[in-house]
């Protein structure tokens, strides 16, 4: 096929030979199926932000640093500039998840190279060769619900032993390879230690897998794999192979309300200090 225009550029560097076809559309980015040399890989084409659907919450780009200071700061302010600094971060910010849970052993596909908003990986394929479908593209008799629905709880357990959360995790995006699941798309992926919602996006990625595969193993329902983990993890206990139990009970405990408005009145003020520095930096 003709390569598209934000493909071209990579012809040119000798990064891939040819666009075989356009293997999806989402949300985030078109991606194609690719040649380099001898082998198949697929390249992932990031849309222009206006072109996209997903807002970037402040939920998920909270604590994001920016080593630029000036790009920070019309980051903040929101000019053209700005706004073409967070979008490469944002970008960036899924090339930097694939690298470091790549390398903590997470199944995620494998990242080869990022190039001018163009992230090329390993594709992942099925038993005969060709690109693995997503999860929802596939039904399962109960007993590999199950199977599958254990693996994937241990690689959000890998993931966030990696410090990282997914926050969009569910059957539409996790392939089903050969061997097993796969996880994609990650540009929202969040800190597990420095983001204030790492937990409630834990809770409901954990939740949506129990949801999907609660379909064809109903028990799956009403297990608590989600709070489990996320106790294990606040803990400081959790380590990749922690046996699980789906089961959790919270416990109560009278709640220090002086002690929550301190930590309102101390954010309030920071982020009026922190505005006053902008202006004064401005």
């Amino acid at each position: 096929m003709k390569p598209p225009q934000r493909l071209r550029s990579l012809i040119e560097e000798g990064l891939i030979d040819a666009v075989v076809r356009q293997l999806m559309s989402g949300k985030e980015a078109m991606v194609y199926v690719v040649r380099c040399g001898s082998e198949t890989r697929c390249a992932k084409v990031y849309k222009e932000a206006t072109q996209r659907s997903f807002r970037q919450a402040v939920d998920y780009t909270e604590n994001r640093k920016v080593k630029n200071t000036r790009q920070a700061r019309a980051m903040a302010k929101g000019t053209r500039f700005g706004r073409q600094a967070q979008e490469v971060a944002w970008q960036s910010a899924e090339v930097d998840a694939l690298y470091r849970l790549a390398a903590a052993g997470v199944r995620v596909p494998r990242p080869l190279n990022f190039h001018d908003g163009v992230l090329l990986m390993e594709l992942v394929t099925d038993a005969s060769g060709d690109a693995a479908p997503r999860l929802n593209d596939v039904s399962f008799p109960a007993e590999r619900a199950r199977a599958h629905h254990a693996t994937l709880l241990r690689e959000v357990v890998r993931m966030l032993c990696a410090g990282v959360v997914h926050g969009d995790l569910s059957e539409f995006n996790i392939l089903l390879a050969a061997d097993g699941p796969v996880i994609i798309d990650l540009p929202q992926a969040v800190d597990a230690a420095g983001n204030n919602h790492a937990q409630r996006m834990l809770l409901r990625d954990v939740a949506n897998l129990s949801g999907y595969f609660g379909r064809y193993a109903p028990e799956l329902l009403h297990t608590r794999y989600g709070p489990e983990i996320w106790a294990l993890y606040q803990r400081g206990v959790l380590q990749p192979d922690t046996p699980l139990t789906g089961r959790f009970e919270a416990r109560s405990a009278p709640v220090d309300v002086a002690g929550v408005l301190r930590v309102v009145d101390d954010a309030r003020a920071e982020e009026k200090a922190r505005l006053l520095r902008m202006r004064l930096a401005g």
